[in-house]
C-alpha cells in the first residue's frame, strides 16, 4: 500500500504539530507514509473565493504530485472534501478520477481503510467533539441531527474507546462552527457569532479539551477561546491519538 500525506496550507504555516502527528499516528499503524515536497493547495480557497476557474492549474498540479499514490491521506475533510467533489471540473482522465477516489481524511482512512475501530491507551480528560461541516455532511463521517437523535460517527467511536475519557453532550451537537474558509473574511461579523455560540455550548457542559478532525473550524474556534482566555485547550484529533499512553 503506498500512501502519501497531504498537509493543508493552514496546517503547513500555523500547525505543523499536526502534520507531524498526522505522520507518526499512521507509522504506529503501520502504515509508511511519503511526503511528497512538491505538494502545494488543493485549491480551495481560491474555488471558495468564487476565482475556480484560477484554481485549475492548481489542481492539475495536485493530481500530478499524488497520482502514483494508492491513497491520499490528509488531516483535513473540507480538503478532502474539495478534492472529491470539485475536481470534477477538470477533464476526467484516469489519473483525475484516482486522485479523487484515493483522497481521504485521516480519521476516514484509519476507520474505512485501517478497519480499526478501537484503540489502547487514556486520555483522561472531558472531550468536546467538534463535527465540521464537510467531514459529517460532506464526506458522511458522522450521523446528521436533522436524520436521526442518534450520535455516532468514526472521531467518536475512536475517542470512546480510550480509557478514561468522558465525551461532552452538548446541547446542538453538529451546529456550524462558523468559519466557512473566507466566509470568515467576507461575513466576519457573523462567522464570529457562531463561532461564539459554539464555544459557548462546550462551556455550558463542562469541555476541557476541544477536538475534532478538520483543523480549519478548530483555528477559528481556538482564536475564540483565546480571546475569551477560557480554561479549555484546543487539539486536532491526531494530536490526541498520536499521543496516548498505554
Amino acid at each position: 500500500m503506498k500512501v502519501a500525506l497531504f498537509v493543508p496550507c493552514y496546517i503547513d504555516q500555523f500547525y505543523p504539530q499536526v502534520g507531524v502527528a498526522t505522520l507518526q499516528l499512521l507509522e504506529k499503524l503501520g502504515v509508511q507514509a511519503h511526503f511528497p515536497a512538491q505538494q502545494t493547495c488543493c485549491g480551495q480557497p481560491l474555488a471558495n473565493s468564487g476565482c475556480e476557474r484560477e484554481a485549475l492549474p492548481i489542481y492539475k498540479h495536485f493530481v500530478n504530485t499524488f497520482q502514483d499514490y494508492d491513497y491520499i491521506v490528509a488531516p483535513s475533510g473540507s480538503c478532502v472534501y474539495h478534492v472529491r467533489k470539485h475536481f470534477d471540473k477538470l477533464d476526467q482522465t484516469d489519473e483525475v478520477q484516482h486522485v479523487r477516489g484515493a483522497a481521504y481524511d485521516l480519521i476516514d482512512f484509519i476507520s474505512t481503510v485501517l478497519k480499526v475501530e478501537t484503540l489502547r491507551g487514556a486520555f483522561p480528560h472531558k472531550v468536546g467533539l467538534h463535527l465540521s461541516c464537510h467531514g459529517q455532511r460532506g464526506l458522511h463521517q458522522a450521523n446528521e441531527s436533522e436524520m436521526t437523535p442518534v450520535r455516532d460517527g468514526q472521531l467518536r467511536r475512536l475517542l470512546a474507546s480510550l480509557d478514561g475519557i468522558e465525551l461532552t453532550e452538548l446541547s446542538r451537537n453538529d451546529e456550524c462552527c462558523g468559519f466557512g474558509g473566507t466566509f470568515c473574511v467576507s461575513e466576519a461579523g457573523i462567522s464570529a457569532r457562531m463561532g461564539q455560540d459554539r464555544v459557548a455550548d462546550h462551556v455550558r457542559h463542562g469541555t476541557q479539551v476541544l477536538t475534532g478532525s478538520d483543523m480549519s473550524c478548530l483555528m477559528h474556534l481556538e482564536g475564540i477561546v483565546r480571546r475569551a482566555q477560557l480554561p479549555i485547550r484546543v487539539m486536532h484529533a491526531a494530536e490526541i491519538l498520536n499521543g496516548l499512553t498505554a
